[in-house]
């Protein structure tokens, strides 16, 4: 679980310097393609492209389509409808994809694993519902396609890397990963993107270097190779817990009010929601 514990704080920083640097100052598009370009210049000179089975490079494009590819460009998007406490609200749901998507590949119910996705996303429900105000409902459905893709990429990895082993070690067949997201970021970028909002700041150059080389190259990385070491449950909550990290990083760097009771409460929900994933796996292995 180290792998998702150090992601979920990098997700959790990059969400505030979004929100903070770049969300309506910078062509959302631009932003989601610089992205991929500086983590592939990361991952792609380490690829091995001989060894590596068609399946498993097909499969590496979709999964880059979807899980970064699609589902950056709608959370940027979303960044121009919503607030951030809407955007952290409706990323909530991520953990309930996980889990049945989980389950849809695998052919079976986990009962554990969607009530622990359940009360994650009680807890960050408590947590992030603020009053939200206006016309939301393009930023909610931008989101939910989000989750949706973000969800399935992470899960599909998983079982891709169970469907093709390899001795190869994981870094040097992700840079396909990046090269799936690169074919939906660069046609999007030429056909919508807007070169008059374009970064014209130091700390705006310096935030998309920070999620290019940290969140997307090592971020995901890390993700998605973590992923592979624990079971659908535990991963659901991990999909969770970049709100109340989130919220205290709001709290003591950027100063911004947050009720504090309810993070405590949320954030124990959370971690009985852990409790309740673990305690499913130890009943499967006991079963078995």
């Amino acid at each position: 679980m180290g792998y998702l514990l150090i992601v979920t704080l990098i997700q959790a920083f990059s969400f505030s310097l979004i929100g903070v640097f770049l969300a309506g100052h910078v062509d959302s598009y631009f932003a989601v393609l610089i992205r991929v370009v500086l983590a592939g210049l990361v991952f792609i000179p380490l690829t091995q492209w001989r060894r590596v089975e068609p399946g498993f490079m097909r499969g590496m494009l979709v999964i880059g389509a979807l899980q970064f590819g699609i589902t950056y460009v709608c959370l940027y998007l979303s960044f121009r409808v919503l607030t951030v406490p809407e955007v952290l609200l409706f990323t909530i749901l991520t953990p309930l994809h996980v889990t049945l998507i989980e389950d849809a590949l695998n052919r079976r119910f986990n009962p554990w694993a969607l009530v622990a996705a359940l009360v994650a996303v009680l807890g960050a429900g408590v947590i992030r519902w603020d009053g939200i105000d206006g016309n939301f409902l393009g930023g909610f459905l931008l989101l939910q396609v989000a989750n949706f893709t973000y969800a399935a990429g992470q899960v599909l990895y998983k079982h891709l890397v169970a469907r093709y082993p390899s001795d190869l070690p994981h870094y040097r067949r992700f840079g396909y990963f990046y090269l799936g997201a690169l074919i939906i970021a660069l046609p999007a970028f030429l056909m919508f993107g807007n070169p008059q909002r374009l970064p014209d700041a130091a700390d705006q150059w310096a935030v998309l270097l920070f999620l290019g080389f940290c969140s997307t190259a090592l971020g995901m990385y890390w993700w998605n190779k973590g992923a592979c070491l624990v079971n659908g449950g535990t991963l659901a909550v991990f999909n969770v817990l970049h709100v109340p990290v989130g919220l205290l990083i709001n709290l003591l760097i950027w100063n911004q009010n947050e009720p504090l009771e309810r993070l405590a409460f949320g954030g124990v929900l959370i971690l009985v929601s852990l409790w309740v994933s673990r305690l499913g796996s130890m009943g499967r292995r006991s079963a078995s």
